[in-house]
């Protein structure tokens, strides 16, 4: 039986296609400011993963007997989190914020078979985000934006957003936005994929 992806993000279906896991991507049509309005003083990581599993109910509840998997990633910098940018403006500002900064990002992974949770993690990847002058933050979102709109942290690692960093700490896919080297060990022990 095919993997659910709670998701249309084309990362995580780029990674699950690149790992060979077979899958079908559904949209979760999940309120994700709503929730996160409840979830104040609470933590990036378990933010990421209650949005997650949000995500992943909201599609598992239609498909019955059927693993979905909900993924979710937050960015965190100097104790603040910050949602995918609403403009070109927002995201200049976010950027200018990172400027110099460590970011935290989060990556949240739930699988879930009939609206419970079977498996469930979150990684962090630690990434020193270099000094970024003002005139590069405009050529950079001149060539960026909008692709980059829909992307906490406003990078695309696997494009112009690593010029962002000049250190990273942590697995290469919890960056692009999921574990999937854990990901995959949980879809072996579920028998999704021959171990």
């Amino acid at each position: 039986m095919t993997l659910v992806l709670a998701s249309q993000s084309f990362s995580r279906k780029m990674m699950l296609e690149a790992a060979g896991v077979p899958f079908e991507a559904r949209s979760s049509d999940v309120d994700e400011g709503a929730i996160k309005r409840e979830l104040i003083g609470v933590s990036g990581c378990q933010i990421a993963s209650v949005l997650a599993e949000a995500k992943a109910l909201a599609v598992s509840l239609g498909l019955p007997g059927r693993l979905v998997l909900g993924g979710d990633s937050m960015v965190e910098v100097c104790g603040r989190q910050f949602d995918k940018p609403t403009s070109r403006e927002n995201a200049a500002e976010h950027l200018e914020f990172f400027s110099g900064k460590e970011m935290h990002l989060h990556s949240a992974a739930v699988l879930m078979r009939d609206g419970k949770v079977v498996w469930k993690t979150c990684e962090t990847a630690k990434l020193q985000v270099r000094t970024l002058s003002p005139e590069f933050i405009q050529s950079y979102l001149d060539r960026e934006w909008p692709e980059v709109s829909g992307c906490v942290g406003v990078f695309r690692i696997e494009a112009l957003g690593v010029q962002l960093f000049e250190r990273i700490d942590g697995s290469h896919f919890t960056v692009l936005g999921m574990p999937l080297l854990a990901l995959l060990d949980a879809l072996r022990g579920q028998g999704e994929l021959p171990s």
